[in-house]
């Protein structure tokens, strides 16, 4: 028995090398972790991780495919038990597909070219995955991934001058089409992050970007309450009643949330709306508010917000001081769309009287644009002192979470 052992355990530290020394040692004079190190720095500290299927494609090909060259297991992050996974290039013996009943990806790679007939054909092999990707999001199971190196022919998370997102790579691009392009410049880190929107926070290496990925994680539990670092009685003096002087809406976040503490999505993209995951009392919120007029891609990545608080069920709190989204109805559409269909608690925190009051005389607007008009009509809940502000949203998310959230059912959005 003990020889018996002692021969498994050789495999397994074999395989757990992933590759050969030449191979580990260009990967880290790169500045990157090696796989098995990203996964140890994403689980809690201390805890196990029983990696799954270590010995997928194990002397099946003519050459070393340690584990299949996809790792696989179950851990625990941030309390949570997950299934984390990194993946190199997708062989048939990977069979990834079985591993995503509750997956948290840390992707990297495609299909393994030469041997591309047997990766995608059957029912349970790499196609597959795009079908369960899909239908898992739809049963609200979230999926993170952190890209951290060239992710091909497909993230969250994508590293700063390593990680890239694009369908064929500049070899193939210069095939094609005769041009000369970079990887970083195809599909880096920047471009996603601020110019397509396919990504929502830039990771400057790989121990920050395993660093953001568990406090995603951590955003859909409920922790005990902090006061902000900033007083809310300020807020009056930030907002003041000149309707026509700007202000920076973090301001206003800072001295909303508990301990001030903020995390920005898409912070690069459509930089006119800000969009975010804080607390109010320890329970979560999903903050949109408006830091300018509504662009085509501040619409965008609202409604793509509000879908993602919707889906887990995270209260949405708005912070608005216009109304304006001039040029934009196509995708302002989305996000009205998002708005009127999502299920999940709604609070807005409007800082002047709502433009739609607004009447061509200006003695009907001083009567009608007064929010004591508006309010007097039951079309809100009440006028509130600033100072009083987080106090009144804390009351009011923690008594929208006694009513169950219903299905949410969206209609058409234009495209």
């Amino acid at each position: 028995m003990n020889s018996l052992i002692k021969e498994l355990n050789s495999k397994l530290f074999t395989i757990s090398q992933g590759g050969g020394d030449i191979a580990r040692k260009r990967h880290q004079e790169r500045g990157k972790l090696l796989p098995r190190q990203r996964i140890d720095r994403l689980l809690d500290p201390s805890t196990a991780f029983l990696e799954l299927s270590p010995f997928a494609g194990y002397e099946l090909y003519d050459e070393d495919v340690p584990a299949g060259g996809l790792i696989t297991g179950i851990g625990r992050i941030q309390g949570w038990i997950v299934l984390p996974n990194h993946g190199e290039e997708a062989f048939e013996s990977t069979r990834n597909c079985t591993r995503q009943q509750l997956a948290m990806c840390i992707s990297r790679g495609g299909a393994n070219l030469p041997r591309q007939a047997d990766v995608f054909p059957d029912k349970e092999h790499f196609g597959r995955i795009f079908f369960n990707q899909a239908n898992m999001s739809a049963q609200g199971i979230p999926q993170i991934s952190a890209v951290l190196g060239s992710c091909t022919a497909g993230g969250a998370y994508v590293l700063k001058n390593q990680g890239t997102i694009f369908l064929a790579g500049p070899p193939l691009v210069k095939a094609a089409t005769g041009e000369a392009i970079t990887a970083e410049a195809l599909g880096g880190a920047d471009l996603h992050c601020r110019t397509s929107g396919v990504t929502d926070y830039m990771a400057q290496n790989d121990e920050h970007a395993l660093l953001l990925a568990p406090i995603k994680v951590k955003e859909v539990t409920i922790v005990p309450p902090k006061e902000p670092l900033y007083d809310c009685s300020e807020l009056g003096g930030i907002v003041g009643t000149n309707f026509k002087r700007p202000f920076d809406m973090r301001k206003v976040i800072a001295r909303i949330l508990d301990g001030s503490e903020f995390h920005e999505f898409k912070e690069m993209y459509g930089t006119t709306l800000v969009t975010g995951f804080g607390r109010l009392y320890g329970y979560p919120v999903g903050i949109v508010a408006n830091n300018g007029i509504l662009f085509s891609e501040s619409a965008l990545k609202g409604a793509h917000f509000i879908e993602l608080c919707n889906s887990r069920k995270i209260p949405l709190v708005f912070l608005q001081n216009i109304t304006e989204a001039g040029g934009i109805a196509k995708n302002g559409a989305k996000m009205v769309t998002a708005v009127s269909c999502a299920r999940v608690p709604k609070f807005t925190w409007s800082e002047k009287d709502e433009e739609e009051f607004k009447k061509p005389i200006y003695e009907q607007y001083e009567r009608e644009g007064s929010p004591y008009y508006s309010s007097a009509r039951l079309w809100d809940d009440g006028i509130i002192r600033p100072q009083d502000t987080r106090k009144v949203l804390g009351l009011a998310v923690s008594a929208s979470l006694n009513k169950r959230i219903e299905r949410t059912d969206y209609g058409i959005f234009r495209m």
